[in-house]
């Protein structure tokens, strides 16, 4: 595996339903880890990829990221192109080395990580279930980068922000709303009274969105 990594590894060799959550800036590997035992009744994989970019987070100390902070301009290009780059490379080797059931795999981004998960999931929509993005952003570059994926018709996305996010105002997920609904993807938007986080009550919905459109949904005949 190319990048540094945490992992809840369901017992069992049968294949798995998996998420690749992708941690914010200035966190590490285990920051999305707590939410594996929450997600899907602890029995999906889940793969928390750590970002190459090291940042400074306070007096002596060091988080890690996938791309240099612009001042809330658009992601320096070099550095986020190898980041996507460098999780394409982690997925492949992920699907190579777990039982990975290959319709059933989720993409999770927090903040910054959400920012690349767009990127995943809009350029190759055929290789995911869904997408998440929590407490992100969809760049208007990126959107536009991509020509309608016709073929994401059918993945779900699910957006959620707070209101009081001092970091990532949520005019910009009102923006990634009107991006994405652009792109005619089967979007669910949601916005909670809460800051730079991942409420009670939007686990509780998260929980009850992967259950119902992306790894157990009814299919009416």
């Amino acid at each position: 595996m190319n990048l540094l990594y945490a992992a809840h590894v369901p017992a069992g060799d049968q294949p798995l339903c998996t998420i690749v959550a992708i941690h914010g800036l200035g966190s590490n590997a285990h920051d999305l880890l707590s939410l594996a035992p929450l997600l899907h009744g602890g029995e999906a994989l889940v793969l928390c990829p750590e970002g190459p970019e090291i940042v400074p987070i306070g007096p002596g100390m060091q988080g890690h990221a996938w791309f240099p902070m612009t001042g809330g301009g658009p992601p320096d290009e070099d550095a986020f192109e190898r980041a996507v780059a460098a999780l394409e490379q982690f997925v492949e080797a992920a699907l190579d080395r777990y039982p990975i059931r290959r319709d059933r795999v989720l993409l999770l981004g927090f903040s910054q990580g959400g920012v690349v998960a767009y990127r995943l999931f809009l350029e190759h929509p055929e290789r995911y279930a869904g997408l998440v993005a929590l407490s992100s952003w969809l760049p208007e570059k990126v959107a536009r980068s991509i020509p309608k994926p016709d073929v994401a018709s059918d993945r779900p996305v699910l957006v959620m922000h707070g209101t009081r996010d001092p970091l990532i105002e949520v005019a910009r997920a009102r923006e990634s709303r009107r991006r994405l609904l652009a792109l005619e993807l089967p979007l669910t938007y949601r916005e909670y009274d809460m800051a730079h986080e991942i409420s009670q009550q939007a686990l509780r919905d998260l929980q009850e969105w992967i259950e119902d459109k992306v790894f157990t949904p009814v299919h009416l005949l």
